[in-house]
Parts: C-alpha cells; sequence; structure tokens
C-alpha cells in the first residue's frame, strides 16, 4: 500500500441519493437550482442524508444526454430558475408568460428551450452589466470566452456541428474568429451572461448544501462530446483528422448492456499531447468540478488504466482494441497542483486487473452495484455481505433499471435468490434492497430517488445504447411525503448512517 494513502479521503459512513436536477419537481418544466433544489436539501437533510449525487451539470447537446455537454467547464443554462431570476428583479412574474403547458413527469426539451431561452435573453437586456459579470468574465477566460463564440457560432450556423462550419471557422484562423468576436458580440455577451446566472445560483445551492451539512457528489465524464467547445478550442489534445472528426472513437465492447458493445463517438484523447502540457486541461477542468461540488466521481474510471479504441467510420463498438491509458502518474501530475483528491472510481464492467490496483494505490473507493449481485452464488463481489468499506453502494445509478423495475424482470430463479438473500416478500423490494446496502460495510450508501420512491420501469432515468426517451424523469410534487422521508430517517439511523462531520477529505 502506498504511504501517501494515509492523507487520503476521510470519508464519514453516510447516505445520499442520486437524482439529477432536472428531475426534481418544480412548475416550470424541468427541475432546476432553484427554491424547489433549496427545498430538496432541506429534504435530504430530514431525511438524515448527507450526500446529493448530481450527475454532470454541463448544457447537454446529442439526445439530451450530460455525458455528450458542449463543455466540461460551463452549466447547463436549462437548470436556470426563472422564480430567482423574479426574486433577484431580473424577470417580472409576467414575463414568464407565456407559459407552454408542460407535461406532467417528464422534461419536454422541444418546449422547455425556447421558452427558458426567451426568459435569459430578456434577463440580459434588463440587466445590463456590472463590475460582478465583468469580475466572473475574468475569472473564467480560460474557457468562456471559446465556449460563448462556440454557442454563438453553433447558433449562427443552425445547431449544425463545428466539423461542418466554414473551413476557417473550424479550423480557428485567428483573423476569422477575431471577425467573428467583433460581430456578434452581443451575441457572445448572452452566453457568458447565461454562465454567469447559472454560476451565482449554483454557488447559493451549494452554499445551502454546506449549511445543511450535505455534500454534493458530481462527476466527470472522462469523455467530451466531439461536438463540444473543448474539442474545438483545443484539436491539439484530441486525435482528430484534418477536419476535426474522430480519427477513432470512444466506446466498451459487448457487456451487460449491449451486446454490440456501447459506441460512443467520443474523440479520444492525445495523451502524449497531454502529458507535454503537464495534464493544464485536465488539472483546470477538476479544479472546476471542485469550486462545484465537494466529490468527484470519474466515470469509466478504467480508461485511465487503458480504454477501448474504436475506429472512427464504425457502425459499432465489436471491432475496437484495448489501448494503455495515462496511469498514474495522471493523477499524481494533478494532485501535486490541487492536493488530496475526493475521487470516487467508477469501476464497473469489463475490469482490466490493473484497475482495481490503481484504484487501491491512490486510496479511491470503488462502486457496487445491487442489482448486478444475484446471477451467480453468494461470493458475488456484488452482494452487499462482501462489500469493502472503502467503497461507494448502490442499489442502481441512473444506467440501470429502477430497483422495482428491474426485480420485475428477472428470471423466476434469480427472483427466488433474491428473496431469500433479503428475507423478505417482494412488496417493498426497492426498500429491501435499500436495507442490504445500508446495513453493509460500505462507506457510503446511495439509491436514485426513483428507488426511494418504489418505481417501476416508467420512472427509469437512462437505458445505455438507446437514443429516445432518456434523459426526461421528473418527480411528482408530491412524491417525497412525510411518511417517505419519516422512513429514510429511520433507516439512517438504524444502520448508523446519520450525518456526521464533512465528507469531503481535502
Amino acid at each position: 500500500m502506498n504511504p501517501r494513502n494515509n492523507a487520503r479521503m476521510h470519508f464519514t459512513r453516510s447516505s445520499g441519493v442520486l437524482v439529477h436536477p432536472t428531475s426534481l419537481p418544480g412548475p416550470t418544466g424541468i427541475g432546476d437550482i432553484g427554491p424547489d433544489a433549496h427545498r430538496w436539501i432541506d429534504q435530504l437533510g430530514a431525511m438524515g442524508c448527507a450526500l446529493w449525487q448530481v450527475l454532470p451539470l454541463g448544457p447537454t447537446g446529442y439526445a439530451d444526454s450530460p455525458y455528450q455537454s458542449f463543455s466540461s467547464f460551463a452549466g447547463n443554462p436549462n437548470l436556470i430558475s426563472p422564480s430567482a431570476l423574479v426574486e433577484d428583479g431580473l424577470l417580472e412574474t409576467s414575463d414568464l408568460d407565456p407559459t407552454p403547458t408542460f407535461p406532467a413527469g417528464r422534461v419536454d426539451y422541444g418546449l422547455l428551450i425556447p421558452w427558458k431561452r426567451r426568459l435569459i435573453d430578456t434577463a440580459f437586456e434588463r440587466f445590463g452589466s456590472d463590475s460582478d459579470f465583468e469580475t466572473f468574465k475574468q475569472d473564467n477566460r480560460t474557457w468562456l470566452d471559446d465556449f460563448a463564440l462556440f454557442m454563438t457560432l453553433k447558433d449562427m450556423y443552425g445547431g449544425s456541428a463545428w466539423t461542418l462550419w466554414p473551413p476557417k471557422l473550424r479550423d480557428r484562423d485567428p483573423d476569422q474568429l477575431e471577425k467573428a468576436r467583433k460581430a456578434y458580440r452581443g451575441d457572445i455577451e448572452r452566453h457568458q451572461f447565461a454562465q454567469f446566472l447559472f454560476g451565482g445560483q449554483w454557488k447559493r445551492l451549494h452554499d445551502r448544501a454546506q449549511r445543511a451539512g450535505i455534500s454534493i457528489i458530481g462527476d466527470i465524464p472522462i469523455f467530451t462530446a466531439a461536438d463540444s467547445a473543448d474539442v474545438w478550442a483545443n484539436r491539439d489534445l484530441f486525435q482528430l483528422d484534418e477536419e476535426g472528426r474522430p480519427s477513432v472513437q470512444a466506446g466498451v465492447p459487448p457487456d451487460y448492456f449491449s451486446e454490440t458493445g456501447q459506441l460512443w463517438g467520443n474523440p479520444l484523447y492525445d495523451w502524449e499531447a497531454h502529458r507535454r502540457t503537464g495534464y493544464a486541461w485536465w488539472i483546470e477542468r477538476f479544479r472546476s468540478t471542485l469550486r462545484r461540488v465537494d466529490v468527484i466521481r470519474i466515470d469509466h474510471f478504467r480508461g485511465f488504466v487503458n480504454y477501448w479504441e474504436v475506429p472512427g467510420g464504425a457502425d459499432t463498438a465489436i471491432d475496437g482494441r484495448w489501448v494503455d491509458g495515462p496511469g498514474e502518474g495522471f493523477f499524481r501530475s494533478i494532485e501535486t497542483e490541487l492536493g488530496t483528491l475526493p475521487i470516487i472510481a467508477e469501476d464497473l464492467g469489463e475490469i482490466d486487473p490493473r484497475v482495481p490496483i490503481l484504484r487501491d494505490r491512490l486510496g479511491f473507493p470503488g462502486m457496487k452495484i445491487f442489482q448486478f449481485g444475484f446471477d451467480t452464488d453468494r461470493r458475488n463481489p456484488f452482494l452487499p455481505h462482501n462489500y469493502p468499506k472503502n467503497s461507494v453502494a448502490y442499489t442502481g445509478t441512473h444506467d440501470n433499471d429502477t430497483t422495482r423495475g428491474w426485480f420485475d424482470s428477472l428470471v423466476d430463479d434469480e427472483r427466488t435468490f433474491v428473496l431469500e438473500y433479503l428475507g423478505t416478500d417482494d412488496s417493498e423490494i426497492a426498500w429491501d434492497g435499500m436495507w442490504a446496502v445500508w446495513k453493509s460495510r460500505a462507506v457510503f450508501a446511495i439509491a436514485p430517488l426513483q428507488d426511494v420512491l418504489d418505481l417501476g420501469t416508467d420512472a427509469r432515468m437512462n437505458l445505455p445504447g438507446s437514443m429516445s426517451n432518456n434523459w426526461q424523469w421528473r418527480a411528482d410534487i408530491d412524491a417525497l411525503t412525510d411518511d417517505v422521508i419519516a422512513n429514510m430517517r429511520a433507516l439512517n439511523k438504524a444502520t448508523r448512517r446519520k450525518p456526521g462531520r464533512r465528507t469531503r477529505g481535502r
């Protein structure tokens, strides 16, 4: 064991709920980071929870997935709260009209996005400028200038990918970029203003969480979207062809989720180019994320050991190959700049033996998923009695069916195993699974809000490999009843997961 691990994270035995802000209830078509999110913080505290896992918060592009964001640094303007803008005097209540008739229980992005954008534009016109805004632009210039220009040009070209823009803009000709900055100065500033609003509202929410003793677990997807400001502004850090398209792309081989694997389409990094810069881009990415959250879940942690490289023109992920990633030196370089990293390593799926070795050398807890435990026998590492202390245990994640939906889909022998293991019937199967996870040795126990509410497959957040009906689920306004809160509080007390000191290990 590396002796430096003695200075690693000191996470306290505690619990939490996984729910993306878009899924929170509220009256304006999507969960946001305004008053209803503040109420959610209070509800978490009443439950006796100390953790809120939020998933990525960036502006969504392809299929509305936060794992395919236009930026690794920006916030999602759709999460800006109209109510908070009214409270701040940037909108009048009448500005919200006409408000679309939003569906209950899901996000309709087609209705939402133009309405939300109109409100932000109205707030911008009313705002003008002030010293706080100017300071924000200066403090975030390393990513904000390129992002705002990227989004402005994307608007100008009908939302098309940057690889389809005129070649001089695609290839970032300095003269053309300067002309664009002058010609579209107002539009660029509108995008900067949206980020200013997001940053301010999120800071207030994060501060509220800190006062309540709630640590926020954020997410860093290992890969970036091909159509993003990240790739457009840093082409030398990615493996691209002359026109900016991925020469190789990310994915995973056939696994639990898909017989043909998952073809993500993200460009792969030129790790040697990153190493030559001292991983400067990554250091800023971690620094930016740690300003917003207390703990980071590294999505696809195994990709830092080795990753599945698929040819750029492939239609499936089958014909790929494993290529070594940057390994331990990557994390040591970031630690040198930022200190101890409060990280959860997503170490699921097909795992190279070097992955748990690296995870343990770095002292990061891995992930255990209750739903993965019932296809073999009692030695299965995903069964709760086998969880190590330095792990984060979930009933399921955003990529799984709800526990109720999962259980209903099992064959008879598997269902019998589940019921025998839990010593129960199936009347409250989600809560029975939570009890098993909460009683385990794992330092963190987390359940999606859908399991707290014991919902079925209709409430599933994401089905990997599918292209529709994902990232839309929302909780009903009255779903989190006093009884549910009291039951969570009792669960945390009985399993000694009551909130203690702060969970961040910095």
